[in-house]
């Protein structure tokens, strides 16, 4: 029988997803199943967006230039202006999703074995993504302890060899939740400017900051034209997932040369999912000031919850919709596995992402789990009880 490749042997499985069967078993069963595991809102789409599609009048769906539709990319440069962001829509690639975004640009600035150091823990499909590119990742290891702060400067010192191509930061944190403060940004620069590397943030969840703290772009850095390189989307701003709409964004004229050409070996990104992001490019602020506020009432009700729980604590997160907590359990994989498989209470239960997958390092994130904060504050009270009262009788509790 034929092989397959030794990538593909490679390519690790989304820690995310891999319990579906498991929750889908247990819905089978009768059991309701909270799902905190997975960033899939439930806010609604704007309307503006969703108006867009059903008013779509074309005969046909064509393809789209390859960076994007110029008329999205120029109002794309009004939104980032209004963000202190400026740039110009041929610095722009549209693509599908803010993970095809991450691996035109691994693809476009390195070679097979080149490193790319990553704070640890991180949005598991940057393995995927690197892998996918046959890059390696470093990880450099932050605390739950500081909250997932910013490792210091002489740990990326140590982790860069003459292999090391870039730092990928998230900002706020997907799994942490963590917002990174101009000064930890400036340290980055610092690091890049003398190392000669590129600095790649992924930006999606720039709205969503909490407490009144601000969010603080690296296009925001002086003097780093050519090192820096955004990556954003639409799924999480404007709960829009499922278009797949995302981009590359850089002002370095040569890394932008290279991107276009994977892009254009792609063809073109979603035609709908372009219409529908350009629409909601005019949403009303009100929505973002009423999203912002529910999230703000489910992180504190996550965070409150968790540390109310003997042995367990969490960090309070000021971004994203995510905390990752630690719990007294001897093994998160199994624990969530347990949840779905084995335990309920009053027939519900709790569907989390194990905090292994979110490391790079093997043994890290045994004992803690990512939760996401996209269900209802009723809800989110109940999945919390449920939790307790699992981490009373699972068989491997440690406290």
């Amino acid at each position: 029988m034929p092989k397959i490749s030794e990538k593909g042997k490679k390519m690790p499985a989304s820690p995310i997803r891999k319990l579906v069967p498991f929750a889908e078993a247990a819905k089978k069963r009768g059991v309701k199943v909270y799902h905190l595991n997975i960033g899939q809102p439930d806010i609604k789409t704007p309307e503006i967006a969703i108006e867009a599609i059903r008013n779509f009048q074309d005969k046909l769906v064509a393809y789209s230039h390859s960076a994007g539709y110029i008329s999205y990319r120029e109002k794309l440069v009004d939104y980032y202006a209004k963000n202190n962001i400026h740039i110009s829509a041929d610095q722009i690639i549209v693509a599908t999703g803010a993970s095809e975004a991450l691996l035109f640009t691994m693809q476009s600035i390195m070679d097979p074995g080149d490193e790319v150091i990553i704070p640890e823990p991180f949005y598991a499909n940057y393995n995927g993504f690197a892998t996918n590119a046959g890059i390696n990742v470093v990880p450099i290891f932050s605390a739950i302890e500081t909250g997932f702060a910013l490792p210091p400067i002489a740990e990326f010192e140590k982790a860069i060899t003459p292999r090391t191509k870039a730092i990928l930061v998230c900002n706020p944190n997907n799994p942490t939740g963590y917002l990174y403060s101009e000064e930890e940004l400036k340290v980055l620069k610092e690091i890049v400017i003398k190392h000669d590397l590129f600095l790649i943030a992924d930006e999606v969840y720039r709205e969503f900051c909490y407490d009144g703290r601000k969010h603080h772009s690296v296009m925001h850095l002086d003097g780093l034209d050519d090192n820096t390189i955004l990556i954003d989307s639409v799924s999480k701003r404007y709960s829009m997932c499922g278009v797949r709409i995302g981009v590359m964004i850089t002002k370095n004229k040569e890394v932008y040369a290279s991107a276009i050409k994977f892009a254009q070996a792609r063809l073109s990104p979603p035609s709908l999912g372009q219409i529908a992001a350009e629409a909601a490019l005019d949403t009303d602020s009100e929505y973002f000031s009423e999203v912002l506020a529910e999230y703000h009432k489910r992180r504190n009700t996550v965070y409150e919850s968790i540390n109310r729980i003997k042995g367990a604590f969490c960090p309070k997160p000021s971004g994203a919709f995510y905390v990752v907590a630690r719990l007294p359990i001897d093994n998160s994989d199994k624990f969530c596995q347990w949840l779905l498989e084995d335990f309920n209470y009053n027939n519900e239960t709790v569907m989390m992402a194990p905090a292994t997958g979110f490391y790079s390092t093997p043994g890290r994130g045994l004992n803690e789990v990512r939760i996401s904060y996209v269900l209802n504050v009723k809800d989110l009270n109940s999945a919390m009880n449920v939790l307790e009262q699992a981490l009373k009788v699972y068989p491997g509790r440690t406290i």
